[in-house]
């Protein structure tokens, strides 16, 4: 992709994203995540039925007598950190958008939710290694360019280690903040770090699959690549036992995905590239605030 049509595409993204946050997921995204806790606020003249545990005695003792409360507000800002899979796989796009396209949206769409409610967004883009981390900051100018690494970002490898991502993030990042962790999770043996980060932060897994992965050509000899290893298997979805042993095995990883994230109490958001994941984030946010 050259540098024209990455600031085509990055434009796109910004438009559809920002109309989505603008219309609805702006007030839904601050709703469902939590601040860092409660700062004082102002004091007040208490009113009947406030909890008599609020009262400030010295601002009661210096007024004659008439009792004072204080006011609490929610210490609103965040650290947002999108945590983006860019391995071979993420190439992988049988309809109108690759996986990794999918990210950038999803990127675009939580960085400009964030700034719009005042929290910092970073970036950490991984294979099976770190491939560039980008610390949090705020702003328009700050978010476009979270969509234009994802968008240019040429991997030096193309293998996953959702593990190695994990461990680095905690490394680098101390303070509690949301994470959203953007994978087709083609991986294993990444429980132990994803738990250790759903721990200490507030964790989102977002499974991406791209809808040819569970469903495959009805008929036809095809070439699989790996976009991993590189290995090439000839399939004929022609024969009927075939086709219907290659679903099994998709659908069975993807179960296997969606179990371990589940066993691990992280809160997940399972998307197809190319549905409308709008519905999907707005389903999610509502029960977070729910949950709250």
């Amino acid at each position: 992709m050259d540098a024209k049509e990455i600031i085509r595409q990055v434009r796109r993204i910004e438009i559809k994203t920002r109309k989505m946050v603008d219309e609805t997921l702006a007030g839904q995204y601050h709703s469902a995540f939590k601040g860092q806790g409660m700062e004082f606020s102002e004091v007040r003249a208490y009113q009947a039925g406030d909890d008599i545990r609020a009262i400030d005695w010295n601002v009661t003792a210096r007024s004659g007598g008439e009792p004072f409360i204080k006011k609490f507000a929610e210490e609103r800002e965040l650290t947002v950190m999108i945590l983006a899979d860019m391995s071979g796989s993420q190439e992988f796009g049988s309809s109108s958008k690759a996986k990794r396209d999918l990210a950038a949206e999803l990127t675009a769409l939580f960085s400009f939710s964030a700034i719009r409610n005042q929290d910092k967004v970073g970036c950490l883009i991984f294979t099976d290694q770190v491939e560039l981390f980008v610390p949090p900051k705020k702003g328009k100018k700050h978010v476009l360019r979270l969509v234009r690494e994802i968008l240019a970002f040429e991997p030096k490898r193309v293998k996953t280690d959702i593990g190695e991502a994990l461990s680095y993030f905690s490394r680098i990042v101390k303070r509690k903040a949301v994470v959203f962790l953007i994978s087709d999770f083609l991986d294993q043996g990444y429980e132990k770090p994803l738990r250790f980060v759903r721990g200490r932060h507030d964790l989102v897994a977002i499974p991406l699959v791209d809808p040819r992965e569970l469903e495959p050509p009805q008929s036809g000899l095809y070439v699989l690549e790996d976009g991993e290893t590189g290995h090439e298997t000839y399939v004929d979805f022609g024969s009927k036992r075939v086709r219907e042993a290659y679903i099994r095995q998709a659908k069975a990883i993807r179960q296997n995905t969606l179990q371990t994230l589940k066993k691990s109490r992280v809160d997940t958001i399972p998307l197809e590239c190319g549905e409308d994941y709008d519905t999907a984030l707005m389903n999610f946010f509502k029960m977070r605030e729910m949950r709250r």
